[in-house]
């Protein structure tokens, strides 16, 4: 009697676990707000990705990880993947600083002739894979562009 009564508890538990899956779930919004230059050598440069992420969910986000590569154009400057294990409030929104090494002395050239011209706008791209859940993961694919001039990056 004992063993049909614990079998039934466990199963009305799970039960509950299945309304997780049948939620009002959105996905969280991310974005890549600025990238940061730390240091840069001949054969290593250093960055900092500062990238947002908006819950319109009730409930806390929590993120693992985020696999990324960034483009200028259609050039690759980084790629790799950080373990955050952070979280975001529900209705919340949350800045995660994300340290990047990279070496482009192989793009160096394609680089400068980008570079060139200050005044011609670049396109820019994210794209990467955000794991969230802490029992139960989800994984958002995104990709996020935009254009920048370098120019206006430049100090007068």
């Amino acid at each position: 009697m004992a063993r049909l009564l614990l079998f039934s508890l466990l199963i009305l538990q799970l039960t509950g676990c299945a309304s997780w899956f049948t939620s009002d779930y959105r996905d969280p919004e991310v974005q890549l707000v600025k990238v940061e230059m730390v240091k840069a050598r001949l054969l290593q440069q250093e960055f900092v990705l500062h990238v947002r992420v908006d819950n319109p969910n009730d409930s806390r986000l929590f993120i693992r990880n985020l696999h990324y590569s960034v483009h200028l154009n259609d050039l690759l400057l980084a790629e790799g993947e950080s373990s955050l294990w952070r979280s975001v409030g529900g209705h919340a929104r949350r800045t995660f600083k994300i340290p990047v090494r990279t070496n482009l002395w192989q793009q160096i050239k394609p680089l400068a002739k980008l570079l060139r011209n200050a005044d011609q706008p670049l396109r820019y791209r994210l794209d990467g894979e955000l794991n969230s859940g802490l029992i139960f993961t989800r994984e958002l694919h995104l990709s996020r562009s935009g254009e920048i001039i370098p120019g206006d990056l430049l100090p007068e």
